[in-house]
C-alpha cells in the first residue's frame, strides 16, 4: 500500500474512533511525527481528508480536526438517508438472490438478539453491517462511493449516542418489512418504507445529540 494511502487510512481512523477528538491541532510535522512517516504522504492524506470534511487544512497554520453542528448533521443525514433509500429501491428492482436474502435474514436476526439482551453497542454495529449490505447488493458503484463518504462523516455522531439509545424494537420490525418489500421486488414500497425508517432515526439521533449537549451549555451558563 502507498504511504499516502496508509497515512490517509490511519489518520482517518483516529478521527473516526476519536483518538483525534473534534478540534485537535496538529503541525503537520507533528502528524509526520505521530504516524513515524515523511511529510509528503502526510500531506496527500490531509488534503484527502480535507475534500471529506474531516479536517481543516490550513497552510503554514496546521491542521485541525473539524467539529460538526447539528446543523451540519441534519444536512449530512439528508443526503446519506435520500441515497440510501434510493439503493433500497434500486436494491429491489433487482432482486434478491437466496444467498444474499439469507444474509440479511441472519443479519436481522442478531440484531433482534442483541435488542433482547439491551446490547445497543453490539446492535448498532450490526445495524451498520445490515445498512451496509443493502447498499453493497444495489449494484451502483457511484452511489456507493459518495455513501461512504457520508457515512464517514456521520460515524463519529452515531457512535456518540450509542449509551442514549433506546431500545431499538421498532427499528427491528421496520428492517423486517423493508426486507420483505425488497424481497418482493416492491422498489416503490421498499424505497416508502426506508424513506420512513430513516426519517424517524435521523430525528431520534438529532434529539439525542441535541440532548447530549444541554450538559456542555448548562456547565458554560454556569460559569
Amino acid at each position: 500500500m502507498p504511504a499516502r494511502e496508509r497515512a490517509y487510512r490511519e489518520l482517518k481512523f483516529r478521527i473516526l474512533e476519536g483518538r483525534l477528538p473534534p478540534g485537535t491541532t496538529l503541525l503537520e510535522t507533528e502528524v509526520a511525527a505521530l504516524l513515524s512517516m515523511s511529510r509528503t504522504p502526510i500531506r496527500e492524506a490531509l488534503i484527502k481528508l480535507d475534500e471529506e470534511g474531516l479536517v481543516h487544512v490550513r497552510p503554514r497554520h496546521g491542521v485541525t480536526v473539524r467539529s460538526q453542528s447539528l446543523d451540519d448533521l441534519a444536512e449530512i443525514y439528508e443526503v446519506f438517508s435520500a441515497l440510501e433509500v434510493v439503493a433500497a429501491r434500486l436494491l429491489a428492482r433487482r432482486g434478491l438472490a437466496a444467498e444474499e436474502n439469507e444474509r440479511l435474514q441472519g443479519l436481522m436476526a442478531q440484531m433482534e438478539r442483541a435488542t433482547k439482551r439491551d446490547d445497543i453497542a453490539q446492535w448498532s454495529q450490526l445495524d451498520d453491517n445490515f445498512h451496509a449490505e443493502i447498499v453493497a447488493l444495489c449494484g451502483n458503484s457511484r452511489l456507493q462511493t459518495t455513501l461512504r463518504q457520508y457515512w464517514d462523516q456521520q460515524y463519529r455522531a452515531r457512535m456518540a449516542i450509542v449509551p442514549l439509545r433506546p431500545r431499538p424494537s421498532q427499528s427491528d420490525e421496520e428492517h423486517r418489512a423493508i426486507v420483505a418489500a425488497i424481497a418482493a421486488r416492491d422498489d416503490a414500497e421498499a424505497g416508502r418504507l426506508h424513506q420512513l425508517h430513516r426519517d424517524r432515526t435521523d430525528q431520534q439521533a438529532l434529539a439525542l445529540l441535541r440532548l447530549q449537549a444541554q450538559p456542555a451549555h448548562q456547565e458554560a451558563a454556569q460559569d
